[in-house]
């Protein structure tokens, strides 16, 4: 757990991946920009452009943070019957590890979300007691009823925006399809919430729908994972909230700048792993736009940002964009520039320098390609389409391979028999898990590092 005192409120920095040479009437430009957060550092001075900013946050003292956990307590918790018992154990355990002084409840989910602990719509303050309270309460948890996550969303968004804190964050366990609400309120319920707090969403067993499960992840900023084995959801809720726990700023945003001329094609975080944002994007002021990325600890972050210029003559040069990194200021005056880094495009006539890629770009517009050629192969495969699903999962194997991205090959082997990993020559298996399916589908937008 990390240690929370004035001298390790995290500082930021950006760096800027890119080739900025473009060859005569090129006009695409893209660069990885990678954020860096980490403790300790100096307050106050004015920085460079691209130097490392310290938050200011008066206290010295951690964030105030608050924390909801939903746990799905519909009739499919009941089968297995050790599946509830885990369940309550992993909250437990979730509970164990807040850190005193965080403001946190427990929601049980059905058709519809009720308060478990501490009730009459408040939060609990954890310490010792209220910890010992909550995990009484747990005990009355029992399985009955169907699932509708989208009021259990709204009902953790009611709890979470009335405390006065810095840090905001649900935790969701569910087991089964969201079959008790139309798709469409579960979708309402997401836009609602999004940008209100953050949320890790977490499937058991394999009964669950992995599109529903990520798309709640993706739509607040958090984690989708599976955890196939009930057994295991103690290690993982309690790691999950030791996370949350180590967050330290909130609500921060990607601004992109673009002068007049420049069109912004997409902005994708691509490291740890693939989340599209271009369609998040709020205005921010003449040609400037903000790009959600949610609460930040001690981590690195890469994103992939690709603009599209004017023509221009060889020798010419322009500034294509700007990114910095806001923090909004919670009284409503100036936000506070945390970092800032420069896109550049110059228009040479050296044909060497212009066709070059760099190789952050290359390598993340491959780990962009695996994960949506997994869940082409996947979605090939349940419907029949076996062709395609080989082609699809070969060209994953291939990316995997070439990239060094040992965890996705791992969960690739399962799915397909591996001929030959360089050319992406596969068979599909004939039998496959639904654990090891689900697995390679949830975890598909999993990234690797560049080598630097």
């Amino acid at each position: 757990m990390a240690n929370f005192s004035k001298s390790n409120v995290p500082q930021f920095s950006v760096e800027v991946y890119q080739n900025e040479y473009l060859p005569e009437g090129g006009r695409e430009v893209n660069a990885i920009v990678t954020v860096t957060s980490t403790g300790g550092g100096t307050t106050g001075g004015v920085p460079l452009s691209g130097a490392a900013v310290t938050p200011a946050r008066t206290s010295g003292q951690a964030p105030k943070a608050a924390v909801v956990i939903m746990v799905d307590c519909s009739g499919s918790m009941d089968y297995p019957p050790t599946k509830m018992r885990n369940a309550r154990d992993a909250t437990a355990a979730a509970i164990d590890t807040l850190r005193d002084g965080t403001s946190f409840a427990v929601v049980g989910g059905t058709h519809v979300a009720k308060e478990v602990y501490p009730g009459n719509g408040r939060l609990a303050v954890a310490d010792a007691r209220t910890k010992a309270q909550a995990k009484e309460a747990l005990r009355a948890l029992s399985a009955g009823g169907g699932t509708a996550i989208g009021t259990w969303l709204r009902l953790t968004d009611r709890l979470l925006g009335a405390a006065d804190v810095d840090i905001r964050h649900g935790i969701l366990l569910t087991d089964g399809r969201n079959e008790h609400e139309a798709p469409e309120d579960l979708r309402a319920a997401l836009e609602s919430c999004a940008g209100r707090f953050t949320c890790d969403a977490r499937g058991v067993g394999t009964d669950w729908e992995v599109k529903e499960v990520t798309a709640i992840a993706s739509a607040l900023l958090g984690t989708a994972d599976i955890v196939a084995d009930p057994a295991g959801l103690a290690a993982d809720f309690t790691q999950m909230m030791e996370n949350a726990m180590g967050k330290e700023v909130a609500d921060v945003a990607l601004r992109l700048w673009t002068p007049v001329g420049v069109e912004i094609r997409f902005v994708k975080q691509v490291a740890p792993t693939v989340v599209d944002l271009t369609g998040r994007r709020t205005e921010a002021g003449p040609r400037a736009g903000d790009y959600p990325t949610g609460s930040w600890g001690d981590e690195s972050r890469d994103y992939h940002v690709c603009v599209q210029v004017p023509r221009a003559g060889i020798g010419q040069e322009m500034l294509a964009s700007r990114v910095s990194l806001i923090l909004p200021d919670p009284s409503g005056g100036a936000p506070q520039t945390l970092s800032q880094g420069l896109v550049r495009a110059v228009w040479t006539e050296d044909m060497a320098a212009s066709t070059s890629i760099n190789p952050q770009v290359a390598h993340y517009t491959g780990q962009a390609e695996l994960a949506q050629v997994i869940q082409q192969g996947i979605d090939a495969r349940k419907s029949g389409d076996f062709d395609g699903a080989t082609a699809k999962l070969g060209r994953a194997v291939q990316l995997a391979s070439a990239s060094g991205n040992e965890d996705t090959a791992k969960l690739l082997s399962k799915v397909v028999d591996v001929v030959d990993a360089a050319t992406g020559t596969v068979r599909l298996k004939a039998k496959v898990a639904d654990a090891d399916e689900m697995t390679l589908e949830t975890r598909s937008t999993k990234t690797v590092r560049v080598k630097k």
